[in-house]
């Protein structure tokens, strides 16, 4: 999109011209919101979690059962655990639940009272000796076989074909997940339209990456490169924060065990940052629509769906209309593109209780079972829904992303029905100085970075 080396046309550095400046009009696209069943119509957590599991299974049970004839054939034998018989093959549909020792449990977290040692903290929860148990409505069974243990996680909905042997144990030969959804027919731009997916800007920590925040904001702007890069800015029709603005640094746990007349006159370090991000998202603004998602570090409600943050918290950015707060996850339609994405913590959260290591990986696999945080409410919170799990996906996205990761992944995923998926992990903007740009014209996208460095013996001007 914008040239690698703005001097090579020679439109950078010129002798001046006397014809008139050349201007770019802003491009517009459609846009619709669709993030409706993320947002809370009331706060009741009096209620149980297991109304959430119960209309999981029984929304996502009629799609296993169409891809499990689809795969095993119309005349296979589908049971309820209640009504399967010690041999007989069949096809079960039911919950995973992924029993682990290793995981963190509010029962172990107080044994430090008992005078026993407390479990450290993990990057991973898995160990050879996990194993995995299906749930229906009424009954459960253990499952042993070709279903891997390891890659599983708790709240998956499957589909399994096999046999209950003697000992009470379920032998899968095979298994299935939900088919892709339907999707939406792509009536894509004619001309390139592109739409900038930015993520954990980390705005107050202690290496604020405040030059390359602005270089960014000139780029978008049309504030800097040459005519080129300016005429590529101007097909920018919308910039999609997707969490962690705030840096893990401000918030400080310390002052909630602090008396309060020690704390009383301290300001939190998510004061001033905030006032940063309300200035570089002033300037996003007054250019482009921008959509702004809570994300782990920011100050919003800490349980899936995060809801969006409230505009009292960037009074001179809500002043334009462009300015959008919005909640996690996030859908919309954006040039009848559908967007669908997350701040990064189911994916960080299947990292932990799974043995895939890899981002796109975990974002492959949630789409493929059909659901955008399958571990929620068991090892990610979650609000207690009771009617609906908003997280199922309903119908597939066009591009489907998710923030606050390692580094920058796209890959195309096709389902059987003709669905075409793209998906994209995005990197740490504190971390790699880097974006994602993604052409809704072609779903093609590429890593923008706008790191300053300092070249080798040359050193900042000093004041």
């Amino acid at each position: 999109m914008f040239s690698k080396d703005p001097n090579v046309e020679g439109t950078l550095l010129q002798e001046p011209t006397t014809e008139d400046m050349v201007q770019f009009e802003r491009a517009q696209c459609s846009y619709e919101n669709l993030s409706e069943r993320f947002m809370l119509k009331q706060r009741n957590f009096g209620r149980q979690y297991a109304h959430i599991y119960a209309v999981r299974l029984w929304v996502m049970k009629a799609r296993l059962v169409k891809a499990a004839k689809r795969k095993w054939g119309d005349d296979v034998c589908i049971r309820k655990l209640s009504e399967m018989e010690t041999g007989e093959t069949c096809v079960v549909i039911g919950t995973l639940f992924k029993h682990m020792e290793l995981k963190p449990s509010i029962l172990k977290d107080i044994s430090e009272e008992e005078g026993a040692m407390p479990q450290p903290p993990r990057a991973k929860y898995t160990e050879d000796a996990d194993n995995l148990i299906l749930e229906d409505e009424v009954q459960r069974v253990s499952l042993e076989g070709k279903l891997d243990v390891q890659t599983s996680v708790t709240g998956t909905i499957v589909a399994v074909y096999g046999a209950e042997d003697e000992s009470g144990r379920f032998q899968v030969k095979d298994f299935c997940y939900a088919d892709l959804p339907a999707q939406n027919s792509l009536q894509a731009p004619e001309e390139d339209r592109f739409v900038v997916l930015v993520s954990g800007l980390g705005i107050g920590s202690n290496q604020d990456n405040l030059l390359e925040l602005q270089l960014l904001v000139d780029l978008v702007t049309g504030q800097l490169g040459d005519v080129g890069d300016q005429k590529s800015a101007a097909n920018i029709v919308r910039v999609i924060v997707a969490g962690n603005s705030l840096s893990e640094s401000t918030q400080d746990k310390d002052s909630l065990t602090k008396a309060k007349y020690l704390s009383r006159k301290t300001a939190a370090g998510s004061v001033e940052a905030m006032k940063v991000l309300d200035d570089f998202l002033v300037q996003l603004s007054s250019c482009v629509d921008v959509d702004v998602m809570p994300g782990d570090f920011d100050p919003a409600n800490h349980v899936l769906p995060q809801q969006p943050l409230h505009r009292c918290m960037f009074p001179r950015a809500m002043k334009y209309p462009t300015m959008h707060t919005v909640p996690n996850p996030y859908e919309a339609s954006v040039g009848d593109v559908r967007f669908l994405g997350t701040s990064g913590q189911n994916v960080d959260d299947i990292y932990k209780y799974s043995s895939l290591e890899n981002s796109l990986e975990i974002l492959e696999k949630t789409l493929t079972v059909g659901h955008v945080a399958p571990t929620a409410p068991d090892t990610l919170g979650s609000y207690p829904f009771h009617d609906s799990d908003p997280f199922i996906l309903e119908s597939c996205p066009h591009v489907y992303f998710v923030g606050n990761q390692a580094k920058f992944q796209s890959k195309i995923l096709e389902g059987d029905s003709g669905q075409r998926a793209l998906l994209v992990t995005v990197p740490k903007f504190s971390q790699t100085q880097s974006c994602v740009l993604v052409n809704i014209r072609t779903l093609q996208c590429e890593v923008l970075q706008v790191q300053a460095a300092w070249d080798d013996g040359e050193q900042p001007m000093q004041e």
